[in-house]
């Protein structure tokens, strides 16, 4: 009997039963091994989204709070005017500022979304585009050409706002909001990039909302 069991267990059948299990056997193994890097790698993935979500949402609280305080901190050195008029008129305005910041202007306004002018534009229509919420860049000649680069670059990404050359300006490099200016040495100063923040679409703004294009575009 037991040699007829010995022979059983070398015959063909048992021999491939023998090579299934054992294919069946590292299946199994390989099953196991690939559970575990999935699981390994899912726990790891997981972790650095965790993470990275927190990173996140810690960059974006303190983008937030960088901004709020921007708006809510004064422009130091900016200069203010208050009750403007806001007539629409037909005629040249006699402004006390230059470049204006408000009052009197015509009907129809600046295109001021991103818009960056290489000439002159009307005053009158640039202050129209101010009450509309916009910030306005103006250089002069002595503004230096890395500085008008930069400021345009700005300028071509913000919406409700424009830039232009003003010749006879006092200073090199100015921005203007309505009822608000401001001067600058650099397009590097910080103070830029406040006035931005806190102007466009700012507090200020007579008509908010109101569009910046459909208006004319020098």
């Amino acid at each position: 009997m037991a040699s007829a069991r010995n022979q059983n267990k070398n015959t063909p059948a048992s021999a491939r039963r023998a090579k299934l299990e054992e294919a069946r056997r590292k299946e199994r193994s390989r099953e196991r091994r690939s559970r575990v890097i999935t699981i390994t790698a899912a726990v790891a993935v997981l972790v650095g989204l965790v993470a990275g979500g927190g990173y996140l949402m810690s960059a974006a609280d303190e983008q937030d709070e960088a901004e709020e305080q921007a708006r809510t901190s004064p422009v130091a050195g900016e200069e203010s005017w208050d009750d403007l008029t806001q007539e629409h008129v037909q005629t040249p305005v006699d402004y006390p500022m230059n470049p204006p910041v408000g009052g009197d202007h015509n009907p129809v306004w600046m295109n001021c979304d991103a818009d960056v002018y290489t000439e002159a534009i009307p005053k009158e229509n640039a202050v129209h585009s101010l009450e509309h919420g916009a910030v306005w860049v103006t250089y002069n000649d002595k503004a230096s050409q890395s500085d008008i680069k930069t400021l345009s670059e700005r300028v071509s990404k913000t919406p409700y706002s424009l830039m232009s050359p003003v010749s006879d300006q006092k200073d090199p490099l100015m921005l203007s909001a309505w009822g608000k200016q401001l001067t600058v040495k650099s397009a590097a100063d910080a103070r830029v990039a406040q006035f931005f923040t806190k102007y466009v679409q700012g507090a200020q703004t007579p008509e908010p909302g109101a569009s910046c294009s459909g208006g004319i575009a020098k």
